[in-house]
């Protein structure tokens, strides 16, 4: 690298050439940041374009901005480096007194070791990706960010949680592949239960044969039948094969149809009842005949 400045820059006065040589360097490394994020968002699309799966260009969007962060801090560390050479500090105790003091961070820091070594293997093995709905570290949400050190989430009600990834054990993907939209209907002990699941069949093929939720769901209603017996109610469980994150959206609309239908059916969906019985105060003299 220094050869070929000092080619560059041999046409200059001897007083110059530092000044130039610096200034040629940051020239140089706004070239290369500016290259880094307009060339990998572009490698990243066209990357993307071609996968088969939303899965697959979901990873592709997560490793990009990993790899973009990761180049721009090796081209900020190479170009304070070449500078600090610039002024006559030799590099080499640098870069030794740098390793002994990363030993002592890292003894220091081992939360923070652990952080990235646990985002390395989320990235790797495909855990999490930008897009998908996880429960991590306690927390639930849409993944906004990845990083080698964080994952960020966004909740239900718009609430950011950054979680550290070394606090991340057990990772729960609820949009990976495909979902399950799982119903639960309570009905009345009167009912007739075979009555009940075909009227739940019928509603089903109508949201397969509607236009919006046709593309949701993969497969037919599947009817797993009473799950137990409740206080007040038989409960029946069934579930749609739907496409990923549309679990919430399928299970309401069914809801919803559900309940239309077992208005027009009669068929009731109870509610807790509780039955007070009154004992009959006792007269005077009771039946025995005694006063």
């Amino acid at each position: 690298m220094d050869g070929l400045l000092d080619r560059f820059l041999a046409w200059l006065p001897e007083n110059l050439e530092r000044p130039a040589r610096i200034l040629l360097i940051l020239a140089l490394a706004g070239f290369a940041l500016r290259l880094i994020h307009r060339f990998i968002p572009k490698l990243r699309d066209a990357i993307a374009a071609r996968q088969g799966s939303r899965e697959d260009s979901q990873r592709v969007l997560t490793l990009s901005r990993v790899v973009r962060y990761g180049l721009t801090v090796a081209t900020t560390v190479i170009t304070g480096l070449l500078i600090l050479g610039e002024f006559g500090i030799s590099v080499a105790p640098i870069l030794g007194a740098a390793g002994v003091v990363g030993i002592a961070v890292g003894f220091g820091a081992q939360s923070l070791v652990k952080d990235y070594f646990t985002g390395f293997f989320l990235l790797l093995e495909n855990q999490i990706r930008i897009g998908d709905v996880v429960e991590a570290g306690g927390k639930a949400g849409l993944v906004e960010e990845l990083t080698l050190r964080y994952l960020r989430l966004r909740d239900y009600s718009g609430n950011v949680h950054y979680i550290p990834n070394g606090n991340i054990s057990v990772v729960t993907n609820m949009s990976l592949g495909h979902a399950y939209a799982v119903i639960d209907a309570d009905v009345a002990y009167g009912e007739d239960i075979d009555r009940v699941e075909a009227v739940m069949r019928s509603v089903g093929d109508g949201m397969r044969r509607d236009n919006v939720f046709s593309a949701k769901i993969l497969e037919d209603l599947e009817i797993a039948g009473v799950d137990q017996w409740a206080d007040s109610a038989i409960v029946i469980r069934c579930r749609f094969k739907v496409q990923p994150l549309e679990q919430w959206n399928v299970r309401r609309e069914y809801l919803r149809r559900l309940k239309q239908a077992f208005d027009r059916e009669g068929i009731e969906i109870p509610y807790q009842h509780i039955q007070v019985v009154y004992d009959a105060p006792k007269k005077n003299g009771s039946a025995d005949g005694n006063a």
